[in-house]
């Protein structure tokens, strides 16, 4: 049996609740996990708000897609994207269905070793965040001695942008509230307060012009400032994905197989990196599996800067 957070109906978080549910032993090519740590999105709560349909026939929503973990079962001939799968390992979890539970059966190519330097919860948080940003990365093109713009340098996915732009050698501009600006420093990044006269501000700090425009957050002034700095085809967004399609500009994520294929084929350097500490990922707060309404009604709203983290 497994204890799993679901959605019974479309709504807001109070129509999440807690089932047990029974689970098949592992087939060959399957791993059996029981969890340790649970990555919370805003895709998460999106999924049951309505605003991808509401098709009645896909009730209770298992929600959840990433996770960490020690694997507890396997099936025969069951090797993952690392190698071979054994019971015992301690790994992470991606891309699978229904990870807010505390036992998961997943395909062995959702399962990577996790680095023993990685907490369960940083483990857990890691690879949406980290494989968001690393697309926009690649589909910008980013390069060393390049200026880029990040606005939401704070957020999960901001933050993880401009540590691995500054890892490629790029100059980082990053909008964040000027609570975080220390934040942003301490990772390298030159902070900017968003708000009335951000474009002037930022035109003050980058005279020479900025390369590239990273939109982590969907508004229109990071979207309207973006444009006035640089070349659509250096612009991406990951939330705004009605102005990218208007202006004609790249979005990434929002069921986009390209970025899906991108991200899938990175996951193993990007555990690497995170493991060596090329990058972190700040855990905001955590909360019990119980709490999943909770859990999602506050991320809707301001937050600590970082991941939410779900404890089975």
């Amino acid at each position: 049996m497994t204890r799993a957070a679901v959605a019974t109906a479309f709504g807001g978080p109070e129509v999440v609740r807690i089932i047990d549910e029974a689970l098949a032993k592992p087939a060959a090519g399957q791993v059996l996990v029981e969890v340790k740590a649970i990555g919370v999105n805003p895709i998460d709560y999106k999924l049951y708000s309505g605003a991808f349909g509401s098709d009645q026939s896909t009730l209770p929503l298992h929600l959840g897609s990433e996770a960490s973990g020690v694997v507890v079962a396997v099936g025969n001939i069951t090797t993952g994207p690392g190698g071979p799968i054994s019971v015992g390992d301690e790994v992470i979890v991606s891309g699978a269905k229904g990870a807010y539970a505390d036992k998961l059966l997943v395909p062995a190519d959702a399962v990577l070793p996790k680095p023993a330097s990685l907490s369960w919860e940083a483990a857990a948080g890691l690879l949406v965040v980290a494989g968001t940003s690393y697309d926009t990365l690649e589909v910008t093109g980013v390069k060393a001695g390049e200026t880029v713009l990040v606005h939401g340098a704070a957020g999960g996915v901001g933050s993880i942008v401009v540590q691995q732009a500054k890892a490629r050698g790029a100059r980082v501009i990053g909008t964040a509230r000027a609570v975080n600006h220390n934040v942003l420093r301490g990772y390298g990044a030159e902070p900017v307060e968003y708000g009335d006269g951000l474009l002037e501000r930022v035109k003050e700090l980058a005279p020479g012009g900025v390369d590239v425009a990273i939109d982590t957050v969907g508004t229109d002034e990071a979207i309207d400032v973006s444009l006035a700095l640089v070349d659509k085809a250096r612009l991406v967004t990951i939330a705004a994905f009605g102005r990218a399609a208007e202006e004609g500009f790249p979005s990434v994520g929002g069921g986009n197989p390209q970025s899906a294929e991108r991200r899938k084929k990175a996951r193993l350097d990007l555990v690497a990196a995170a493991g060596d500490g090329e990058f972190e990922v700040t855990i905001a707060k955590t909360f019990p599996l119980e709490d999943t309404a909770k859990a999602h009604e506050e991320l809707k709203s301001e937050h600590p800067r970082g991941k939410f983290i779900l404890i089975p």
